[in-house]
């Protein structure tokens, strides 16, 4: 089971429905108006609720920005390579997916998840060891991108990304060292993201993979960029072109 704190964990939650609720906590002085979505999601879910004192929330919680709520819940179902390559078969425009190799740190992992949902991903992919980081804190930092983006562990790269590529989809590895920008190569083909990790980048077999590699033009004398920061900046490309391309369309008809 996992302890989930806060309304930005809480009600995302609740809405995608894939988690199961054991139990919802609020402390007994809150705000009404501040727990009514919560409330109401729980009654159309079944789901107990519990007014407990501020005192028992906070020994259970590990933060301080709960707000004076927290719920005992199973841990997100994960998204199986399988579901995944239905998923794209499924989607009505080029697919566009994010794996993440490495990072530091849950929050920013939090944060690139919160980018991704923002700016067109349709899934995103994480290595194993990626996945290692404590829920509640990515699902957090996530703003509730945590729970609606479906979210792949990948163990086998070479053996399990494969299909994807098969079917049409386009792998461009993210580096410092490439040729060509981000801005030269065409992102409203099916493609996947790959970006690695602030300290060792992207690894020698995912390499491997790459139908090629792009970089983010900086001005000289920069350094490089936070994961988080660096997926944003990607990702914006892909939005860009694909919505210029759109617009190009509802022209010439």
């Amino acid at each position: 089971m996992e302890l989930l704190e806060g309304k930005q964990s809480i009600l995302p939650a609740l809405q995608a429905r894939q988690r199961n609720f054991r139990l919802i906590l609020i402390k007994q002085s809150l705000n009404p108006a501040k727990t009514r979505e919560i409330i109401a999601a729980a009654e159309e879910q079944a789901i107990p609720v519990k007014y407990v004192p501020a005192a028992e929330i906070d020994a259970m919680t590990k933060g301080k920005s709960h707000g004076g709520l927290a719920a005992i819940c199973t841990a997100k179902p994960k998204f199986e390579i399988d579901k995944l390559i239905e998923f794209c078969k499924k989607l009505s425009e080029p697919a566009f997916l994010l794996l993440v190799e490495g990072t530091e740190d849950a929050q920013n992992l939090g944060y690139t998840l919160r980018s991704a949902e923002a700016l067109g991903a349709h899934a995103v992919l994480l290595k194993k060891h990626v996945w290692n980081f404590e829920a509640v804190a990515v699902a957090r930092a996530s703003s509730g991108a945590f729970e609606r983006m479906p979210l792949v562990q990948v163990e086998n790269a070479e053996k399990e990304l494969l299909p994807l590529q098969r079917m049409g989809i386009k792998f461009y590895g993210c580096i410092g060292g490439a040729k060509r920008t981000i801005y030269d190569v065409d992102l409203t083909v099916p493609v996947l993201l790959a970006i690695g990790g602030e300290r060792r980048g992207l690894s020698g077999a995912l390499r491997e993979m790459c139908d090629s590699f792009v970089r983010i033009p900086m001005t000289a004398g920069a350094g490089s960029l936070s994961l988080s920061h660096a997926a944003a900046v990607v990702m914006a490309e892909v939005m860009r072109q694909r919505r210029q391309t759109q617009a190009q369309a509802y022209k010439i008809l």
